[in-house]
């Protein structure tokens, strides 16, 4: 029983310090150290000021048509998350629908997670998406490319991504390390043609009618955090997410 603690202290141990390691390393680059030193004090006096406390979780919501980007934070004791900050796109990509293949200029619609933190991007900061997932590979199928390489960044310019202004992503790219550094491995990172209530739906397919099936994949999963605040169990089944 004291081998079995032992190693469950000294799992804890290393877990802690490969966390605190993670935001040292970050900051060690000067994009990242500028960012901390600019924006740090005055997102902590909010951040303690809405109850998150030091350790918090991160999940990003992002609406093309709007061209908003949403940060939701929770402390790790809460069990809901709250709205935290909203970025507007500085600038777009394609029209609505998912990337289907390279070269299309779209940016993807899915439920991805955060994979890359990159100091020294060539567009000042970005947070790297883990596109393509599988439902992304079988809509482009066999023998076809679907494209990567999506981040959100800075500088105001795009072919699929989203990009902020180089303010905006300090902040974004400060807040997605310290919830990094308090141990969340996966960010969420959920992107909607719109937001997706009933009546958008009715508006949009009117426009986009060959969008209704995947959509309809995509709707639960917003209507179930809009209700409850909490990521829904997402899937990839068979190339279409599944729900619970």
């Amino acid at each position: 029983m004291k081998l079995i603690c032992l190693t469950f202290l000294l799992s804890l141990s290393i877990m802690s310090n490969a966390q605190n390691n993670f935001k040292a390393t970050q900051i060690k680059f000067e994009r990242v150290e500028k960012a901390y030193a600019e924006k740090w004090e005055t997102l902590q006096k909010f951040i303690k000021a809405a109850g998150y406390g030091n350790d918090f979780s991160m999940l990003i919501n992002a609406y093309k048509a709007e061209g908003k980007l949403e940060i939701w934070l929770k402390s790790k004791t809460a069990k809901n998350y709250s709205l935290f900050r909203t970025y507007d796109f500085c600038a777009h990509s394609g029209t609505l629908g998912p990337k289907v293949i390279e070269g299309d200029g779209q940016t993807p619609e899915g439920f991805y997670y955060i994979n890359v933190f990159n100091p020294m991007s060539n567009f000042h900061l970005s947070l790297g998406v883990n596109y393509p997932n599988t439902v992304d590979l079988a809509r482009t199928g066999k023998n076809r490319k679907t494209g990567g390489d999506l981040y959100i960044h800075g500088n105001c310019v795009t072919v699929g991504c989203i990009p902020l202004t180089d303010e905006k992503i300090k902040e974004v790219y400060v807040l997605g390390v310290e919830a990094r550094n308090s141990g969340q491995d996966k960010i969420p990172v959920n992107i909607y043609p719109f937001k997706m209530t009933d009546g958008n739906m009715k508006r949009y397919v009117t426009q986009f009618p060959a969008q209704l099936s995947f959509w309809k994949t995509l709707q639960p999963g917003y209507l179930a955090f809009e209700k409850n605040k909490k990521l829904a169990e997402i899937k990839e089944v068979k190339g279409n997410y599944l729900v619970r």
